[in-house]
């Protein structure tokens, strides 16, 4: 049945995505950005991919919202059906200060859950991150990370995005479970975020293929992730805002995990003739660079690790049939290459 959808974020790589398959599942995208001025951006990177773009016109429109601010919370949502809360800062390099990622994340879920609420929302889908699963000890003889996992944010290891993520999760699960009992909450659990964007503005997660593209390395970190399809986590937003059976759960969205090593041969497999850096550096030589680099200080808690993650109840529950890991990436690297002139 055709809704009204309030979308936070709605310029986010993921979010664009997902009110692509909103609107055309028929549904009514209301989307929060926090200046209009990006309208135009927002409306010819759907344009093009829409069965009618004239659905642009008639079905989609976009509100100034501050997740910062409480206020024009109640007004925004007013007359909506459906909360889908994208809205969360992914930053390439970790700030000084780990509040200035955990405050606005964990505030802003509360902002929204608050306004669903005094909105008379009765349905929120929240996209939170497997870094909210997958940073803690696995139970001994499990081979997998799965949704009844939480990341422990007390490790020294854990990072302020980790962090700000799991919090976030959590916060929006205490809301519900002790002041907003009515709302049925899904949350959707993605890993590292590949394929195509549907414009040039396309956030943190495809410029770890741009990196690669772009040679920036003269080894890779021996370092890697489980990854997932842009389009197949969006579609995952769809399910779970029309299917009323995945309320009160969380859903990891993951395919395989990849190496950088295997990422940069995927590449280098798509473009022969392009200079890609495949060969991995020894974790001593990374440790060293990273003094100077900011963006691989960052990965330095990864460092020859492999966490594994199961998306058996997405394919289970959802019917998703996930895009293969490599194949994302080939996406991300063609879009790159013929879209943005890499």
């Amino acid at each position: 049945m055709p809704r009204t959808v309030f979308l936070t974020g709605i310029t986010g790589f993921i979010a664009k995505h997902v009110a692509l398959k909103l609107l055309e599942a028929g549904h009514t995208v209301v989307g929060s950005t926090r200046s209009l001025d990006r309208a135009g951006e927002l409306k010819g990177a759907l344009r093009p991919h829409l069965t009618d773009p004239q659905v642009v016109e008639n079905r989609l429109r976009l509100v100034a919202l501050d997740l910062t601010q409480d206020a024009g919370w109640a007004e925004a949502l007013s007359g909506a059906d459906v909360l889908v809360h994208t809205a969360s800062p992914f930053p390439m390099t970790q700030p000084k200060e780990e509040a200035a990622l955990i405050r606005p994340a964990v505030d802003g879920a509360r902002r929204a859950l608050r306004g669903a609420q005094a909105a008379g929302i009765d349905r929120v889908v929240l996209t939170s991150s497997a870094v909210a699963v997958m940073n803690t000890e696995l139970a001994s003889g499990k081979p997998a990370y799965d949704e009844a996992d939480w990341t422990d944010t007390a490790h020294p290891g854990v990072t302020a995005y980790e962090k700000s993520k799991t919090l976030a999760e959590q916060a929006a699960w205490d809301f519900v479970n002790d002041d907003a009992p009515g709302i049925a909450l899904t949350v959707i659990n993605p890993v590292l975020v590949l394929g195509a964007p549907l414009d040039l503005n396309y956030g943190t997660s495809v410029q770890v293929v741009e990196r690669i593209l772009k040679a920036q390395d003269p080894m890779l970190p021996r370092i890697g992730f489980p990854i997932v399809n842009v389009t197949d986590v969006a579609e995952m937003h769809l399910r779970a805002v029309d299917w009323p059976e995945t309320a009160g759960k969380r859903y990891i969205a993951a395919e395989e995990f990849l190496w950088f090593r295997d990422i940069a041969e995927a590449i280098k497999a798509e473009y022969p003739g392009r200079k890609v850096v495949t060969r991995e550096a020894p974790d001593l030589v990374v440790r060293a660079l990273a003094v100077f680099d900011p963006a691989i200080r960052t990965v330095l808690p990864s460092l020859g690790k492999r966490r594994d993650v199961s998306a058996a109840r997405a394919r289970d529950e959802m019917g998703i049939a996930f895009t293969p890991a490599a194949e994302s990436v080939r996406r991300s690297a063609r879009f790159l290459v013929e879209k943005a002139g890499l």
